[in-house]
């Protein structure tokens, strides 16, 4: 009997790996390694073609670039785009608060404002201002319904510079006034109740409580009215104004040879602006969300350096291992 047992042999003779020594392997995705291929090849054709395509005619781009009228044009777009946009947040932040007034005539006025330039094309309230002349050929400062003391010319004032400023801050303002008043509605209503118990001022509650913790709600859809804006300088072309996109129609008109590469000067410079405000906004929002997040979204160049020391230490283990 003793001996039966000691000659059984075992079930097994491979023994199990060490923990330590075993390896996780991850879940495979076919999936999305079909689709990343699929993407870096539509993208690669798109590369290919728009670098070998003679049609796009990229020597005429490099001379039109940086052409002292296209920067001439791109000065007055960021000229437009200042003011409009400056304008066009402080006529916002009031109208957002008339219509956020216990004044029912405040709210009324500012509704129908907002309804009104809403629902008017850009290219519309430009054209009028533009004709604006021909209805009103003078202006007055002075009593209501009685005598002027200050009276001007309206055609001298209106330059196509104030024109543009004007049409595009009216029209900007509308939007912004929805932006401003849905960013203070956002504000946690226990933030106005304890301002108030601790009888701070009206306005100190919203310069100091309410508007800062708004501007994270506002910020982010503000730029995207800024980006906007920044495109819808083009149509000032039409008021007499050349802009970035003015002086591209313009050069068009006298080289129709270079049409194309001048098209696509206007679209590289506006991806430019566009961008620079992009990254205006990331720092921006990255500020104001201090007092809300445990941390702070790191920035790009952190992603990177994150991104490479994880690789490193991928690489070490799988050295390792």
């Amino acid at each position: 009997m003793s001996e039966s047992l000691g000659s059984a042999v075992p079930l097994s003779t491979t023994e199990p790996r060490p923990a330590a020594a075993q390896r996780v392997l991850p879940l495979r995705h076919p999936g999305r390694w079909i689709a990343s291929a699929i993407v870096l090849v539509v993208v690669a054709q798109i590369v290919h073609g728009l670098a070998t395509n003679p049609f796009f005619q990229w020597d005429r781009f490099q001379y039109w670039f940086l052409r002292p009228t296209i920067l001439d044009g791109l000065l007055i777009t960021l000229e437009v785009t200042l003011y409009s946009a400056v304008l066009g947040l402080l006529g916002g932040i009031l109208l957002a608060l008339a219509r956020l007034s216990k004044s029912p005539v405040l709210r009324a006025v500012s509704w129908v404002y907002i309804w009104l330039f809403r629902s008017v094309p850009l290219i519309v309230v430009l054209l009028f201002l533009y004709n604006f002349s021909a209805l009103y050929k003078t202006l007055s400062l002075g009593v209501p319904f009685g005598p002027a003391f200050l009276t001007f010319d309206e055609s001298r004032l209106a330059t196509d510079m104030v024109v543009a400023v004007v049409g595009l801050s009216l029209n900007e303002a509308a939007y912004a006034a929805e932006v401003v008043r849905g960013g203070i509605l956002s504000v946690d209503q226990g933030q106005h109740e304890a301002a108030s118990a601790l009888g701070l001022p009206k306005s100190y509650q919203f310069t100091r409580i309410v508007f800062p913790q708004a501007l994270r709600s506002i910020t982010p859809n503000y730029v995207n009215q800024l980006i906007g804006l920044i495109k819808g300088t083009s149509l000032v072309f039409y008021v007499s104004l050349l802009d970035l996109f003015g002086s591209v129609q313009s050069m068009g008109s006298t080289y129709p040879g270079d049409i194309v590469p001048l098209l696509l000067v206007a679209t590289a410079w506006y991806l430019i602006l566009t961008s620079a405000v992009s990254v205006i906004q990331f720092y921006v929002e990255r500020y104001f969300s201090r007092g809300a997040l445990r941390s702070l979204p790191p920035t790009p160049l952190q992603k990177v350096r994150t991104g490479l020391r994880d690789l490193r230490a991928r690489v070490r283990k799988e050295a390792a291992i």
